[in-house]
């Protein structure tokens, strides 16, 4: 069985069978038995489409996605490239079943996450079943851990300008003009709205033509020209999706956010169709206190750009949603957003809450420090050239820089350990002055040391079970909270103990309003773990002080709730408080099940202060 690359006209061909057959399926149920399995038979022998290589939830995993015309067994297959002889696929390669079920467009989807993967190694697979298998494709993963790129781009719309062949070649033009000017780009990350319309499978498979999309992870954004269908939801298979966050409108629609850690980032992608700003911020709260400090940096990604420079930035579902979202991206440590929708380039100032995090930054800066809460805003132009949108006149006092000229960008995004690029390049030349790979707008963010935040480690040790009693133990030399000694009660056991007091310190003459949250991870050892959520607390006011008032008990979660796994305020003041200082701290209530296993379990306690 030879290795090969299908060319890229056969992908509409064989997508044109696939309908031809499933139409054939349908008809056959009404005609008779015997046109039934004739047809099925057909369908059968259908090549696999619409084959997506998408980002895992970790930088060793891979998650793929792809159709049958027949309800069939699929497997994905996989093998070391070394392995492949004289053309032939590995007959040593790894077989994992695929799930998956019935589309919106009559086939089936198929799901399967590679895992286990190793660093700087090539892979070849293919998907399919028994001698109906897809071409074979490869990859290559890279370093597990140090500097990367990764490669943005504004939204695709196939078929918005009405010529779906000429946005699938400005598409893919694109996608060639970054990856070789970028040839190690570690992943493609969309803005969201690959296609005009969210059910239509001829604009989806011109999408889909660059080989790359098998080659490199794809990044999918939920945009609103996707949301209508749950064809977005069956065409990628995205990693830790949680559908009720963010969730789509019914079952007729596509909904949820995600996240993946990618060596020193973490990654968080919503679904802004949804208006439920509520549940995005309580999504996002929770995965910071459980991932966020297994990695340096924090991306956030979604479709409506909420600080745009275009038509839409005076929307009024983006303005809900400004009004709702910055001030929490803030305080969750956000280093970057990736934004789209508004077919122009925008890059922002730093924004801390809704306002310009330092007044004397100048616009156009090609560096910028963040402070705490300070956060860098990108909305990316269109990659394909189906749709561009002009500047509003007006200007926005959060922009530092805009541009439209109406010619296809893309943005290359370099990872360093303290410092992130953001570079958008024309992916098509402007006249002579403006060549193709000529630079649109360069900024290197770096983060200074955010005093507004702290964290307490937690740590206790649950020893081998012994009769009638747990000892928690802890050690004092490392700084770490002591949890004291646990004591048998009932059905659970119980420890407690107190944070290291944080004193706060108030001297503004207005005395605006001020607040101290915590929120705490899940309790680890090695590859055992407990929720943090059966931490409980009991704010109080160690000594009085510049109007601080105690944040209200949170009871463990063994009792009821989430306890400290979602934010909970430690201490606060209103609006117009005395001067001065206070001094805050908390008895701790640590509740867990008797069937803890025995371990030397560590948490993080975050500590986030907001003014």
């Amino acid at each position: 069985m030879s290795i090969n690359t299908p060319k890229r006209t056969s992908v509409f061909a064989n997508r044109r069978v696939t309908r031809t057959a499933a139409a054939l399926l349908c008809a056959a149920v009404v005609l008779g038995g015997g046109a039934l399995s004739a047809t099925a038979a057909n369908a059968a022998d259908v090549p696999p489409s619409d084959i997506v290589l998408g980002i895992g939830g970790d930088v060793a995993s891979r998650n793929l996605s792809w159709y049958s015309a027949a309800d069939t067994a699929q497997v994905v297959q996989y093998a070391l490239a070394a392995n492949v002889v004289g053309g032939a696929f590995p007959g040593s390669a790894t077989s994992i079943a695929a799930t998956g079920g019935l589309t919106t467009s009559g086939e089936y989807n198929r799901f399967v996450t590679i895992s286990g993967l190793q660093a700087n190694t090539s892979y070849v697979y293919r998907v399919g079943s028994e001698g109906n298998w897809s071409a074979t494709y490869s990859f290559k993963t890279q370093s597990f851990s140090g500097d990367f790129d990764f490669l943005f781009f504004g939204d695709p719309q196939i078929g918005s300008s009405g010529n779906v062949p000429n946005d699938s070649a400005g598409w893919v033009d694109t996608v060639n003009v970054a990856t070789q000017t970028y040839p190690n780009a570690e992943m493609l990350f969309s803005a969201g709205d690959q296609v005009e319309s969210a059910s239509n499978e001829t604009q989806y498979t011109a999408f889909l033509v660059p080989d790359q999309l098998r080659q490199i992870p794809f990044v999918a954004t939920n945009g609103n020209h996707d949301v209508g269908s749950k064809a977005y939801e069956q065409h990628f298979n995205t990693p830790n999706t949680d559908r009720t966050a963010g969730p789509g409108n019914g079952t007729t629609s596509s909904g949820g956010d995600y996240w993946y850690i990618y060596k020193d980032v973490l990654f968080m992608d919503i679904n802004s169709n949804s208006l439920n700003d509520a549940s995005h911020i309580a999504w996002m709260q929770k995965t910071v206190a459980e991932q966020g400090s297994k990695a340096k940096w924090k991306v956030l990604a979604f479709h409506h750009s909420v600080y745009s420079a275009g038509p839409h930035a005076t929307d009024s579902d983006v303005a809900t949603r400004r009004a709702d979202l910055p001030t929490v991206i803030s305080s969750l440590g956000v280093d970057l957003v990736l934004q789209g929708h508004d077919h122009s380039y925008a890059r922002t100032y730093l924004m801390h809450n809704n306002d310009k995090a330092n007044p004397a930054e100048v616009a156009g800066a090609d560096s910028v420090v963040a402070g705490p809460g300070g956060v860098l805003y990108v909305t990316a132009n269109s990659a394909s050239g189906s749709k561009y949108y002009d500047l509003q006149a007006q200007g926005f006092s959060w922009l530092s820089v805009s541009n439209q000229e109406k010619v296809r960008n893309y943005t290359a995004v370099e990872v360093k350990n303290s410092t992130i690029t953001v570079k958008t390049l024309r992916s098509q030349a402007n006249g002579s002055a403006k060549p193709v790979n000529s630079v649109v707008d360069s900024v290197t963010l770096s983060r200074a040391d955010d005093p507004s935040k702290g964290a307490e480690q937690l740590q206790v040790t649950v020893p081998q079970t012994a009769p009638g009693e747990f000892v928690w133990s802890i050690d004092g030399t490392n700084g770490l909270v002591d949890l004291g000694t646990a004591t048998q009660s009932g059905d659970h056991y119980q420890a407690i103990g107190s944070i290291n007091p944080i004193r706060v310190t108030d001297t503004r003459k207005t005395g605006p309003a001020w607040a101290i949250s915590a929120q705490v991870g899940d309790f680890t050892s090695g590859a055992k773990s407990f929720s943090g959520k059966y931490l409980g607390w009991t704010p109080a006011v160690v000594e009085a002080g510049g109007g601080a008032a105690a944040g209200a008990k949170v009871d463990s979660g063994f009792v009821g709730g989430n306890g400290l796994s979602v934010a909970s305020t430690l201490g606060s003041a209103a609006t117009g408080h005395a001067l001065g200082s206070a001094k805050l701290g908390a008895g701790l209530d640590l509740q867990i099940p008797v069937d803890v296993t025995d371990g030397t379990y560590k948490a993080t306690l975050t500590l986030t202060a907001l003014s």
